[in-house]
């Protein structure tokens, strides 16, 4: 069973190359989408086979346990609802794009190798790896603002890396003083190594804030609107909904190797700070937005603080909530995203004062966005309710209670940001007949028009979108839901996954 583990790495390298040399074929609009299904039956695969008979290895640096299933399969579900969201289909036809398939694959395999690799410095290749795929597909729009947005994504997030590597090799020296030269994130977790206290503090630290730069939480966040806002709506997915959740995967991992040498009050100041700056941040920019894709972006933010303040209070209930926020939230992001792509290219505009009054026009487009913002602002049944709730209770049962309480509030003035900005795209009051703007349109790439699903705006009494092009949006709002309902069922597989981090095998 241990070649599972080979499946989701060698796949993408397959199809990519192929899918870049024949880049003209009409196979290549959909091996990006079968690429991210083969990822995510290979997670649920790999949680059943760790769950039956522990953890399995691949080699001296692949190795597949409970927490590293448990990213696959978040990987594989997000993706799929991304890029299924993003299929073209005969009302938006468009050349095929296998140099956009291919960086798609890339950017799955690497996220797929960083969550499968036993071995830091592996870990710190994949996510580099993902930040070089995910450039140039920020940037595929070729317009000024994509561009511009690219190089910033990369400036800021190879400085973040940069820190992290520097990190890396810091605590690798200290392996190689302690006389046991290692990058096994299991044999550092163990506690078995003496290292050296006050250079082991040094590499912590810089990794944990490398990582928090991919991760998008504040300070180190400002590369993240611009990035999601300019990126192809499935990409956005991608990018909201699962890279950020794999960069706070790294850290999960580093904080177990300071926690086994350190102690665990070393990273929670730190990781308490990143997480409610980065709530404040969002709170007070989705109140002043005005583009309702970097609105989305800022909840992205606003999603990290709350996951990276479950970090930091630790122990098996924050932790496993963590966990199925991060599955929650990715499915609900990439949904959102997907909407977002299809309101563009219905209305023509970002702007939330050009689109007004969706409900009425376009109920299509109006419910699912109804329905998903009160998902990500944590209504019942939506899993982020349960999840939220049980990070502040686990928070305050560890004395944490004032950092719950600004928590709290910042998240009263977020719930307060959103729900004003969308009601009033699907409630306010229609201008005119709002009219589709054409300048925006036609700025827009073929293969963007392709994957926002709508390239012409329709009339109320038009037929509305086919529902299989609804069904990724409704699946993943759906599973979302059900995710809720089915936490105490999860409950041996989340510990499972959450008591790995706590050394156990």
């Amino acid at each position: 069973m241990a070649s599972l583990i080979w499946i989701p790495l060698l796949l993408p390298a397959i199809i990519a190359p192929t899918a870049w040399w024949r880049r003209g074929d009409r196979w290549t609009r959909g091996a990006d989408l079968a690429v991210a299904a083969v990822a995510l039956g290979t997670g649920i695969a790999l949680l059943a086979t760790v769950h039956a008979s522990g953890p399995l290895s691949a080699g001296a640096v692949l190795r597949a346990d409970a927490l590293s299933a448990w990213l696959l399969t978040t990987i594989g579900a997000v993706a799929v609802t991304a890029l299924w969201g993003g299929l073209a289909t005969k009302e938006t036809r468009a050349d095929p794009d296998g140099r956009y398939t291919a960086l798609i694959c890339l950017f799955l395999g690497a996220m797929s190798l960083a969550v499968l690799s036993d071995n830091l410095g592996i870990l710190w290749v994949a996510i580099e790896a993902t930040t070089i795929a995910t450039a140039f597909l920020v940037g595929h729009r070729q317009s000024p603002g994509s561009l511009e947005a690219a190089w910033k994504y990369v400036v800021l997030g190879s400085v973040g890396v940069a820190i992290a590597f520097l990190g890396i090799v810091l605590l690798y020296a200290s392996t190689v003083a302690a006389g046991s030269p290692t990058l096994s994130w299991v044999e550092l977790a163990d506690g078995g190594i003496p290292l050296d206290p006050d250079l082991t503090r040094v590499a912590v630290a810089l990794s944990v804030l490398g990582f928090a730069t991919k991760a998008g939480l504040a300070p180190m966040h400002s590369w993240l609107p611009d990035a999601h806002s300019q990126a192809p709506a499935p990409v956005s997915g991608l990018m909201s909904g699962v890279l950020l959740s794999v960069a706070l995967y790294a850290i999960l991992r580093i904080q177990a190797v300071g926690d086994a040498s350190l102690g665990p009050a070393f990273l929670r100041g730190l990781l308490l700070a990143g997480a409610l700056l980065s709530l404040a941040v969002a709170a007070g920019m989705i109140l002043a937005q005005r583009d309702y894709k970097r609105m989305l972006a800022y909840s992205s933010i606003e999603h990290m603080g709350i996951m990276a303040l479950g970090v930091a209070v630790g122990g098996p209930l924050a932790t496993a909530a963590v966990l199925l926020h991060m599955l929650g939230h990715g499915l609900v992001k990439a949904a959102m995203f997907v909407v977002a792509g299809r309101i563009l290219a219905s209305e023509g505009s970002t702007r939330t004062l050009d689109v007004a009054g969706l409900l009425t026009r376009r109920p299509d487009l109006a419910r699912p966005l109804l329905v998903g913002t009160a998902a990500l602002l944590g209504f019942p049944p939506f899993v982020l309710f349960f999840t939220e709730v049980a990070i502040i209770i686990a928070g305050w049962r560890a004395d944490l209670g004032w950092a719950m309480g600004i928590a709290l509030v910042l998240l009263l003035i977020v719930f307060a940001g959103l729900t004003r900005h969308v009601l009033a795209m699907t409630l306010g009051p229609q201008v005119g007949s709002a009219p589709l703007h054409r300048t925006s349109l036609e700025a827009l790439p073929e293969v963007e028009r392709a994957r926002s699903l709508d390239a012409s705006p329709q009339k109320p009494d038009e037929k509305y979108v086919a529902s299989h092009r609804q069904a990724p949006v409704l699946v993943a709002l759906g599973v979302a839901a059900l995710l809720g309902l089915l936490a105490t069922p999860l409950a041996a597989q989340l510990i499972e996954a959450a008591s790995v981090l706590a050394g156990a095998r």
